[in-house]
């Protein structure tokens, strides 16, 4: 198992393929990866990507019951690179925000905000009212990064599966993880960058 290690959440929001896919690029760039699934997650998975329970078992070095709040990455002193949450929830994000630990997803993330670790959060919800944005600017003050999987169309992506490799890649940038799989900005090169200049 890699001595970089990084904990994924998946919650019951929608985009359950962000949470898998940061498995498999972690796992591709030698990270080592420890799980942690929400109950409605499972839900999710089931629907979006047709995976049961038993699916997940391969999926990472390490998967932990929701309801563990006696496992590893409940405690500060587990080394860990940080923790991604993708996607995010608003219950889970408010959840964090509040100190609420109730279960090994906010808990897990609660620590490695205390031990100044990096937390990202892939947030999946919109239109956000005033309360949303709230949580995000304090989470934000906390040290959270709040990056919800917007797709970047200068990619010129052909297919949803290369949108959803790129935003969780880009995600991943977050640890220092490359994962190889970004298409990187490289400045205009056509007549408008002329025109600017």
């Amino acid at each position: 198992m890699s001595s970089r290690r990084l904990i994924v959440g998946i919650t019951g929001a929608s985009g359950a393929a962000y949470g898998i896919r940061a498995l498999e690029l972690a796992r591709a760039a030698g990270v080592g990866t420890h799980l942690v699934v929400s109950r409605s997650a499972l839900l999710t998975l089931n629907q979006e990507l047709g995976l049961q329970k038993a699916d997940l078992a391969g999926q990472a070095d390490m998967i932990y019951p929701v309801a563990d709040i006696g496992a590893a990455i409940a405690s500060g002193s587990f080394p860990t690179i940080g923790m991604l949450i993708a996607p995010c929830s608003v219950r889970t994000m408010s959840e964090i925000a509040t100190g609420v630990t109730s279960t090994l997803m906010s808990r897990a993330a609660d620590v490695v905000l205390k031990e100044r670790r990096r937390l990202v959060l892939m947030l999946r919800e919109t239109p956000l009212h005033l309360g949303h944005i709230e949580t995000m600017g304090a989470l934000t003050r906390m040290g959270a990064i709040i990056m919800p999987p917007v797709p970047a169309l200068y990619a010129k992506p052909q297919s949803l599966d290369e949108m959803i490799t790129h935003s969780t890649a880009r995600a991943l940038d977050l640890f220092g993880i490359d994962a190889g799989a970004v298409k990187r900005w490289s400045g205009l090169k056509d007549a408008l960058a002329e025109e600017a200049t």
